[in-house]
């Protein structure tokens, strides 16, 4: 049986940034996943982060190694806010972060979670089993896909959600009906139609609502410039996420939904102007006939209309929700107090089960719309890791060097470096 104090469940902007900061301390941890995994298999390729440069960096104690340091030492183009980053290259990047400050990673699937007497249980897929003391959930969008009851009767070979499609070129030639109307859903339906798909765009409300351009006109309006976008609102929940946790909940719930919603990317208005859209339409019901499915809408005015297509992509977002994360053993799920499906947590990020943390999406109703966004990485990590690091105690500094790998080693040449079999 190892042992370790810290167990890291995830390896995208948050698990990366959390280890980065617990590598520069005396903490011993394990980290588990495969590193930007959401954004290499679930990201249609060819798209853009709809976040400007800036706010797209993960998050290293010293502020080494940003998205712009990158690029600068890569040659790629980078502007701190109007130039598009492309995925594949907030990809690479991420990768590189990876392996320059948490070489310890283990390309490894948590497949169970359960309380024990010395605190957790942590399973995984090769059969090993580690002793946690505390255990950070932070496995982003990861299992939150959303799929509208109107499509969930349909046979997979008939209906998908945008998640599910890095590869765009399995339906060149087909006929495909994309439902949704924000970044994912503009995205994909431009990107499709460059693989040689015909498109459809169905999307509920009656305006597609793509954001606006940078323009010299907003930058001398007095909105602060924040990593979720230009608006006092949002400045105040960059800035106050701690305080944000102490709003009447029905006020923070509002906030996280309505804040930022479903909103397409201002440079992708010219491949949207190329895209047949049914605006204003709301899926009532489909099914399958033969090899086509049929999909019924229904406007405002409540006039229905049926059409036909080979496939439908349901780009309808993510929700977070304590019952989609199967990995937790249900005697600890329904432990864990909760406020609309997702965790209540403390100011530093841990669950009503002591010593269980979760960062990213699902901390949203806690501490804000930004941590929807890897920029919420840039507050969690130091605020977390502090409090990990002071919950720890006294630890044998040369632990310290062991977490500070060199940077030419991989998980692969150090398994379990981190943990302390006892």
């Amino acid at each position: 049986m190892h042992r370790t104090d810290v167990v890291i469940v995830g390896a995208g902007p948050n698990g990366l940034s959390v280890a980065a900061h617990l590598a520069q301390s005396d903490v011993p941890f394990r980290i588990f996943g495969r590193p930007m995994e959401n954004w290499l298999t679930r990201m249609p390729r060819g798209m853009h982060l709809k976040s400007d440069g800036f706010a797209s960096s993960l998050y290293q104690p010293h502020g080494r190694l940003t998205l712009g340091e990158y690029c600068r030492k890569e040659n790629l183009p980078y502007a701190e806010a109007g130039l598009p980053t492309p995925l594949d290259t907030f990809c690479r990047y991420g990768l590189a972060f990876q392996q320059k400050f948490v070489p310890m990673l283990e390309q490894k699937m948590v497949s169970a979670i359960e309380r024990s007497p010395s605190g957790f249980t942590v399973e995984l897929d090769t059969g090993e089993t580690v002793e946690a003391r505390r255990v950070i959930v932070a496995t982003g969008i990861t299992n939150f896909n959303h799929l509208p009851p109107s499509l969930q009767g349909l046979p997979s070979m008939f209906v998908s959600h945008s998640s599910e499609h890095a590869d765009l070129t399995p339906f060149r030639g087909k006929d495909v009906v994309v439902v949704g109307r924000g970044a994912s859903a503009t995205d994909i339906a431009v990107l499709l139609q460059e693989a040689g798909a015909k498109v459809r765009l169905v999307t509920r409300k009656a305006t597609l609502g793509l954001n606006s351009p940078p323009s010299l006109k907003q930058r001398l309006l007095p909105r602060p410039r924040t990593g979720i976008g230009p608006s006092w609102k949002s400045w105040f929940f960059v800035n106050f996420a701690t305080l944000f946790r102490h709003l009447p909940e029905k006020r923070r719930l509002k906030w996280v939904q309505t804040h930022l919603g479903p909103a397409g990317c201002w440079f992708i208005a010219d491949g949207m102007a190329r895209v047949p859209q049914l605006l204003g339409n709301t899926p009532v019901g489909a099914k399958a006939v033969g090899n086509r499915v049929l999909l019924d809408l229904m406007n405002g005015e409540g006039r229905r209309q049926t059409i036909e297509a080979d496939h439908v992509i349901a780009a309808t977002g993510y929700r977070p929700a304590l019952d989609r994360l199967t990995f937790l053993r249900p005697s600890l799920r329904v432990s864990i107090r909760s406020t609309a499906n997702t965790p209540v947590l403390s100011s530093h990020f841990e669950s009503s089960v002591p010593g269980l943390y979760f960062v990213g999406p699902i901390a949203s109703n806690s501490f804000g719309p930004s941590m929807r966004f890897a920029f919420g990485a840039k507050y969690a990590a130091p605020r977390l890791s502090r409090h990990l690091i002071a919950a720890s105690g006294t630890r044998d500094p040369s632990q310290a060097q062991a977490n500070r790998a060199p940077t030419g080693s991989s998980a692969r040449e150090r398994p379990g470096r981190l943990a302390t079999d006892r």
